[in-house]
């Protein structure tokens, strides 16, 4: 698990936001870019896993050697804030309705997709993100939505955390499927019928009645991927109702 937000604090925000380091007339012009460097190690993250991307592997992808990113990059640290960074201004959030609802939900159903285009998100803890442009266009988008509810400014913060707190650890439980099947070669659905002999021989129905009952009942009569997101469209859905009854006047 890699954690966000632990490099240099004044460095890492002139990286995030782009701001220009002087320079020197003279010399060679560099030979990479920043927002290449940033790129080149979001693919091989997407690739092989953000574990084994390292400086080195990003400088050979882009055939310049390792010191030539540490020109433009402290290190792993801040490239992994820029990489997040850069995934969240993907979500590419723009206002297409007056319904709060269907703004949220579009930032809710696009960042599922950006988790699963990018499933190395999952395995960054954002408690201190990166202060970019980025987080701040999905934070401004959710606030401006919440904020026509009439909840008051306390409660369209905590909504706003509440939502993305819920549909990015949903999102990232979808992108830990895909990559689990990546890995194995072996789908959830495979998965789980491999494991047929425990209904058959361990799961004792008087023990656990609920299950069992809900199990009859075609509770469970959906594929690994449809329970998936069933689950998340219900979980979603009863989030937004519960924001929606508080915004009600009394």
């Amino acid at each position: 698990m890699e954690h966000s937000g632990g490099g240099d604090p004044r460095e890492t925000l002139r990286l995030l936001w782009r701001s220009p380091q002087a320079r020197s007339g003279r010399g060679r012009p560099p030979k990479v870019s920043l927002d290449k460097i940033v790129a080149a190690a979001m693919d091989l993250a997407d690739r092989d896993g953000l574990d084994t991307m390292t400086m080195d592997k990003v400088a050979a992808s882009l055939g310049v050697g390792t010191m030539t990113l540490y020109t433009h990059v402290p290190g792993k640290t801040e490239l992994v804030d820029l990489m997040l960074d850069a995934a969240w201004q993907e979500l590419d959030l723009v206002s297409t309705s007056d319904d709060w609802r269907q703004q949220v939900e579009l930032y809710a159903h696009r960042a599922v997709e950006l988790y699963k285009r990018h499933p190395w998100l999952r395995m960054v803890s954002t408690t201190r993100p990166p202060l970019g442009p980025g987080l701040f266009a999905r934070e401004n988008f959710l606030i401006a939505a919440l904020s026509t509810t009439g909840l008051s400014p306390t409660d369209v913060g905590a909504a706003a955390n509440a939502i993305v707190t819920f549909v990015e650890s949903a999102a990232a439980v979808q992108a830990e499927h895909a990559h689990g099947e990546r890995l194995s070669g072996q789908s959830d659905d495979d998965w789980w019928a491999a494991r047929q002999v425990f209904w058959e021989n361990f799961f004792d129905p008087e023990r656990y009645p609920a299950i069992s009952e809900i199990w009859e009942k075609g509770g469970f009569n959906r594929s690994a991927a449809e329970a998936a997101a069933n689950a998340f469209t219900l979980g979603l859905r009863a989030l937004l109702d519960g924001i929606a009854a508080m915004a009600q006047p009394n």
